[in-house]
């Protein structure tokens, strides 16, 4: 059941990022957030997928 919240709060941040990126043309948000969406779908303890989700969620902020 975690992983199905998770999953889904880390898909709709990532489509955040991914209109974001696409809007400002800057390819790092795009690319993020499409990671965002789709990484849920592969991985499957709950714990690797806060840690993935939170790293895909940090990038943008600390790469500028």
């Amino acid at each position: 059941m975690a992983q199905l919240v998770w999953g889904m709060l880390f898909g709709a941040i990532g489509l955040g990022y991914f209109i974001y990126g696409k809007r400002q043309s800057a390819l790092l948000p795009l690319l993020c957030g499409f990671g965002l969406m789709v990484f849920p779908y592969f991985v499957s303890g709950t714990l690797w997928m806060l840690l993935i989700g939170a790293v895909l969620m940090a990038v943008p902020w600390y790469w500028r």
